[in-house]
């Protein structure tokens, strides 16, 4: 009987982790295929569609300017929006009217160098009650595209 001390000795068993590596690839694959194949569940929706023939046909300006221009001594100034001429008390449904389809409520307000600040002040007041969100004051010597 001898025995040996260095360890050199009968080795323990050992696993082989190349044929479960291959079968685990192949799985990943088989669900891979199996997840494209699947036809994703869910409800359609139907979102409503603006008529053609109406946003065709109505050209709106880019920019929104409101001209407040002075007339007379002892009288109110008139109001033009990109050079239409509006009446004050109609003002404000105008404004409300021009920005209910748009995305950005922006208005560019320019009034003349003889105009009270008070009648600037409140077509700004006016413009915020339509819900403009955002007024920009011109001076005359600039010009807005579009305008």
């Amino acid at each position: 009987m001898s025995f040996s001390m260095a360890g050199g000795g009968a080795r323990g068993p050992e696993i082989n982790v190349t044929p479960l590596i291959d079968v685990l690839l192949t799985l990943i694959i088989v669900f891979m295929v199996v997840v494209s194949m699947d036809k994703e569940q869910g409800e359609t929706a139907q979102i409503p569609q603006p008529d053609q023939k109406q946003t065709q046909n109505i050209p709106q300006p880019s920019t929104v300017v409101i001209q407040v221009v002075w007339t007379k001594e002892d009288q109110p100034p008139t109001v033009k929006i990109n050079q239409d001429e509006v009446k004050w008390k109609d003002l404000e449904m105008r404004l409300a009217e021009i920005h209910l389809k748009r995305p950005e409520k922006v208005v560019f307000v320019r009034g003349d160098a003889d105009v009270d600040f008070q009648y600037v002040a409140e077509v700004i007041d006016v413009a915020h009650h339509a819900g403009v969100q955002r007024v920009g004051l011109l001076t005359m010597d600039r010009a807005v595209a579009g305008e």
